[in-house]
């Protein structure tokens, strides 16, 4: 019987989990819907790192489904993934309808400029079937959820509301933040947050404007002795041995685990992945009004030449709500984003979830178990 490696930091025992790395609670936009389900959630807990399911616009029946069924997959730790942006707070109320929605919030050229899109690629813009519940008064209804079934963990890609961390650890409940700069660092340490992610530039979906190297050692120390974990680039023992190094106490993980054969992806967005260098992505507000890094296409290219101001986080998602489910019903999703890191260029071949986090676990421990590269030389 193999013995199991160790590698241990601060974070696993804060969360109870064996290995310092977690799952980026990856969400979606059409097709196969968010790409960290609860099969990818359960094998990436079950591995040893903690699994986070992406759960960013879910109605509350199907949240509470897919929590229970992490649960039925594994009896290990894991967490949920929300977007909490400033802009829910102002986000349209939830009985109005779609389409009196945009005719009150969104402009009109941005509307003349989506349909042209349609028009250009032989699509029929119908209205989307989802329901748009984007509100505050949703997210603390999905919080209330997660604290009823027990989730230890609550992370916000996007924004802590001030409400978030005391109905939080009220439940029980640990709360973690993302933040790609210093000042965002600086909010979610105020607002109270147990875990502060330090997510760099090359990142995949949303993202900030600074790279990872520069961004980690900033955080750590601005924030200390709030736990940092690194984000942005980091797919193999390398970028989980170079966090550790800049003072990170573990890894939040996304591109890589995308390769995993639990992801829900579509096959075209496997394949455009499998075939991009670590120069084909983009960082476009076209989907979401966010930054949001993606596998180059021809929408994001179309938006970003058009000179036109994206809207408000919220409000973009409704302008663009439309357009991704019409070109999702007819499987046009080369059209449609593919959030991804720089990190891409690397990876090449899908495996298991679990060997993709025991290939990272193998080589920190081998990195960590040499002293220095042959190539370094310290003369006195």
């Amino acid at each position: 019987m193999n013995k199991r490696k160790v590698l241990h930091t601060e974070l696993c025992d804060m969360l109870g989990i064996e290995y310092p790395i977690l799952l980026a609670g990856m969400g979606g936009l059409a097709g196969e819907g968010h790409s960290a389900q609860p099969k990818l959630v359960g094998a990436v807990s079950n591995a040893g790192g903690m699994g986070v399911l992406g759960a960013t616009g879910l109605p509350l029946d199907e949240l509470r489904a897919e929590i229970r069924e992490i649960k039925s997959l594994t009896d290990k730790p894991f967490g949920v993934d929300v977007l909490l942006p400033s802009a829910l707070a102002e986000a349209p109320p939830a009985d109005m309808s779609l389409a009196e929605m945009k005719r009150k919030f969104v402009p009109k050229e941005h509307i003349d400029f989506v349909e042209k899109l349609a028009e250009d690629y032989g699509v029929t813009l119908a209205e989307t079937k989802q329901e748009f519940i984007f509100t505050e008064e949703h997210s603390k209804k999905q919080i209330q959820v997660m604290l009823e079934e027990g989730v230890p963990l609550f992370c916000s890609a996007v924004g802590i509301l001030e409400w978030v961390v005391p109905m939080a650890h009220e439940g029980g409940m640990k709360v973690l933040g993302l933040a790609g700069n210093v000042r965002g660092a600086l909010r979610h340490k105020k607002a109270g947050a147990d875990f502060i992610v330090a997510q760099g530039h090359e990142a995949g979906g949303h993202t900030g404007r600074v790279s990872t190297f520069a961004l980690i050692p900033q955080v750590v120390d601005t924030v200390s002795p709030t736990p940092v974990l690194a984000a942005g680039g980091i797919g193999d023992g390398r970028g989980l041995v170079a966090s550790l190094a800049l003072g990170a106490v573990g890894v939040w993980v996304g591109t890589a685990f995308l390769f995993a054969e639990e992801a829900s992806i579509t096959d075209i967005h496997r394949k455009m992945m499998m075939d991009a260098t670590e120069e084909d992505t983009a960082v476009s507000r076209v989907w979401t009004g966010k930054t949001l890094r993606q596998i180059k296409n021809p929408i994001q290219e179309a938006f970003d030449k058009s000179g036109m101001p994206a809207l408000p986080m919220v409000t973009q998602v409704l302008l663009m709500a439309d357009l991704i489910d019409s070109l999702a019903d007819v499987e046009k999703y080369d059209l449609l984003c593919a959030p991804t890191g720089q990190i891409v260029g690397m990876l090449k071949e899908t495996k298991p979830a679990k060997q993709i986090l025991d290939d990272m676990v193998d080589g920190a421990i081998k990195l960590l178990g040499q002293t220095l590269p042959d190539k370094v030389r310290i003369e006195s």
